[in-house]
């Protein structure tokens, strides 16, 4: 079931809602959860139900593992059982994301003939593994606790965060359905949690799905072999980098929306990531909760910055390119994470050699600013390539075109109307089909640009209502044209416009990016 089919918004959602302040109205919070987790499996299992014997089976594995982590006087036995629940949380990914791609890599690689047949991912395996390997660590390290079955449940299973993200820590949500206002309908929650859902739909429907038209067919010609030039290249590439970037941070401001409707604040998962000014700082914006993963279960475990530069620098390459296999099992994806993972290398040692020279680092200017958001957006656009592109070939075929190997082609009425100055810089006439869609393509792209890194963020424009709790100190002052949402007649007009337009493009449903991960 997706947050933007109308079924969902008709139907699941209002009985989900209706149900859940029934029973805690009429019966007690209990109750309440019980709907709530069962009203959750539904959801999961709209797809295909067969995934519920593989997501129940994680449940109850997880759920006595951490509840007897504790309970062992012996550091050996408490690490032995926390080993156990990481090795078959990491075994079940491994078997159901990356065994066809370890069988054709070693294909690939001996020349042998080895088969096995086509295994299905299930939905979302990535995240709810990942959020309950995080549950056993906390287990471990005496920091989260859960003896009551059915909370566990909600836990792992609550609907807004299930499929995509955020990936939650149990002392961050379960906590919440602790208190006694949560139990009770608030207009100021119904208010505050539609709001952040119409605006995060809309980015999905309206501007990410619109981007896909600009993006989709330069990659599949890409993986084709097809030649790219300049500006065919470029406008995939930018396309797809908001297509993305609207999709993925689309779906989590409707998590955070539809967790606020049951007065529930989820970690913010996006802080206006293409405004930053590092790659460090990128890492800090995007994906927030997944960084925070990354950062905590994996990087920190290996040695962190505690063993000097060379190991800080290896344990950075490694974590990222865990990161890039968490994506995906296929070798772009693992090229991704360790671009991004050389990126953070070559960040920390800029930064390294500024420090030692006791000079103040660029950005602290206005031009140094605009030098390091540029440097910063265009390696992320590179980076993005690989990411989207379905071979390596295609990957390769678009990245030639970005540099300039096959040469630019504009509309040939463009460049007479120019009166020679497009034809000065190289840049040839054609009346033959192009991947390049001309103006429309640009305005596409220039308004994805003018939102994303001109506008406040939904955080931001929601902030005297704190929508979501922030995993990590950031500046506010990352919005050029500063609003602040309001609850008044103005802005309840202006939603509700935005929300009956958006449900007009409804029919074109598509999936979530991240939905394959």
């Amino acid at each position: 079931m997706l947050f933007n089919s109308p079924f969902f918004i008709l139907v699941f959602l209002p009985l989900t809602l209706l149900g859940f302040f029934a029973a805690a109205r009429f019966a007690n919070k209990e109750a309440a959860i019980t709907w709530l987790v069962v009203a959750s499996v539904f959801f999961y299992g709209w797809w295909n139900p067969a995934y519920l014997v593989l997501i129940s089976a994680s449940i109850a594995v997880n759920y006595s593992l951490g509840f007897y982590i504790p309970k062992l006087q012996h550091l050996t036995a408490r690490r032995g059982l926390l080993l156990t629940g990481i090795v078959f949380n990491l075994g079940l990914l491994g078997y159901f994301k990356y065994a066809n791609f370890f069988v054709d890599s070693v294909n690939t690689l001996s020349g042998s003939d080895l088969h096995l047949a086509p295994i299905i991912l299930p939905l979302a395996i990535s995240f709810f593994t990942f959020q309950q390997i995080a549950y056993l660590v906390d287990s471990y390290q005496d920091a989260a606790h859960e003896y009551n079955f059915l909370h566990y449940c909600l836990f792992v299973t609550f609907f807004p965060q299930l499929i995509a993200g955020p990936i939650v820590h149990h002392k961050e949500m379960l906590p919440q359905f602790e208190q006694k206002k949560t139990f009770s309908p608030s207009l100021e929650n119904f208010t505050v949690g539609l709001t952040i859902f119409i605006l995060g739909l809309s980015k999905k429907v309206l501007i990410a799905d619109s981007l896909a038209g600009y993006a989709t067919p330069v990659f599949t010609a890409a993986d084709a072999g097809v030649a790219m030039t300049f500006f065919e290249a470029w406008g995939g590439a930018l396309a797809y980098t908001f297509q993305l970037y609207f999709d993925f941070s689309g779906y989590s401001d409707m998590a955070i929306g539809l967790a606020r409707l049951f007065g529930i604040r989820l970690p913010l998962n996006f802080h206006s990531p293409y405004k930053a000014l590092s790659i460090i700082d990128f890492w800090r914006r995007w994906h927030m909760t997944l960084s925070r993963f990354l950062r905590d279960y994996i990087y920190i475990p290996l040695g962190g910055s505690r063993k000097g530069s060379a190991r800080r620098y290896t344990n950075l390459l490694i974590t990222m390119l865990l990161g890039g296999l968490w994506h995906g099992a296929g070798w772009t994806f693992v090229i991704w994470g360790g671009v991004h993972g050389a990126y953070l290398v070559v960040n920390h040692f800029w930064r390294k050699i500024y420090s030692a020279m006791n000079f103040p680092l660029g950005r602290n200017t206005l031009y140094g600013a605009i030098a390091s958001w540029a440097v910063t957006f265009v390696s992320v656009v590179v980076a993005w390539v690989f990411f989207r592109a379905e071979s390596l070939e295609g990957a390769q075929n678009v990245l030639m075109g970005m540099a300039g190997f096959n040469g630019a082609l504009l509309p040939l009425t463009w460049v007479q109307a120019s009166g020679g100055l497009l034809a000065a810089f190289g840049i040839e006439g054609s009346n033959a089909p192009m991947l390049f869609n001309g103006l429309p393509q640009m305005l596409w792209i220039g308004a994805g640009a003018f939102i994303a890194l001109l506008l406040p963020n939904v955080q931001q424009l929601m902030r005297n209502f704190k929508p979501a709790f922030d995993i990590y100190p950031h500046d506010a002052n990352t919005r050029v044209v500063d609003i602040v949402w309001k609850p008044n007649v103005a802005w309840s007009i202006g939603i509700s416009i935005l929300g009956l337009i958006t449900f007009g493009y409804l029919a074109r449903v598509s999936e979530f990016l991240y939905f394959q991960f």
